[in-house]
């Protein structure tokens, strides 16, 4: 009877003895299935990050690609249909070409560059409007701010908005506007633009979409949540504003490099 008891006894352990090892065992392998797996997700999250920013990438060329020659023309229609006064803006138009030519291949440049580009840019445009016309400029410029000279501005962000500006006016009616607003403040930089439109711009924009998409796509693909752009009409009178915030966008840049 003992004898029995006693193996009976050795019987259970040696099912215990097994039952953990087979545990154990059973763990190690999940554990380390469970470790490839990770390691298998994390290189696919790190393989479809780069697909994204490669199609951002291309995305972003081709947009480039439609929107300098865009330029070009509107610049070129300034200057022919005022050629007595194409000497006076022939510095202008210099700096401006200069920077759509080299400038804008780069990823970033300064606030400081994008700011002289978008001055000379309106000069240029104010060559095709009355003296008399009614338009207001104003800049609040910090040069002292960190981000002045750094390359945190995606190049021809401020084209959209002035062109919108001068496409969309109504320069012979009597209560015609433009009003333009550009300020760098504490690591934002802000553009406002305001004008006031003819029925038939009102008309065409109704139609068309208020705005460029590609535009907003850009902003969007650039600075994602450290944007905002806001856009709205009034009686004719259209405004979008835009602000970046550039010192959020440079700190992400800075840790994320």
């Amino acid at each position: 009877m003992d004898g029995n008891y006693y193996m009976i006894h050795d019987y259970l352990i040696f099912i215990g003895v097994f039952a953990i090892f087979l545990f154990l065992t059973t763990s190690i392998y999940l554990f380390n299935q469970n470790q490839k797996l990770k390691q298998r997700n994390t290189k696919l999250s790190e393989t479809n990050k780069l697909i994204e920013q490669r199609l951002n990438e291309v995305r972003l060329e081709h947009i480039g690609t439609k929107l300098n020659p865009h330029l070009f023309k509107n610049i070129l229609n300034s200057v022919q249909s005022h050629a007595y006064q194409t000497y006076m803006s022939l510095d202008k138009l210099a700096n401006v070409l200069d920077y759509i030519l080299y400038e804008s291949n780069n990823k970033y440049v300064s606030p400081k560059e994008e700011l002289n580009f978008a001055l000379s840019l309106i000069e240029i445009n104010k060559i095709k409007i009355n003296p008399l016309f009614d338009f207001r400029i104003k800049s609040r410029i910090n040069k002292s701010d960190a981000l002045y000279e750094e390359k945190v501005f995606a190049p021809l962000i401020s084209v959209d908005l002035i062109e919108n500006a001068f496409k969309h006016t109504d320069f012979l009616a009597q209560d015609s506007f433009i009003s333009i607003y550009m300020e760098l403040e504490n690591g934002v930089f802000t553009m406002k633009v305001s004008n006031k439109a003819s029925l038939k711009n009102i008309l065409e924009k109704e139609k068309s979409g208020f705005g460029s998409q590609s535009f907003d796509q850009r902003l969007k693909m650039i600075y994602s949540t450290y944007y905002q752009l806001e856009r709205s009409s009034k009686n004719g009178i259209f405004t979008a504003e835009l602000k970046i915030n550039l010192g959020e966008f440079y700190d992400k840049m800075r840790y994320s490099g």
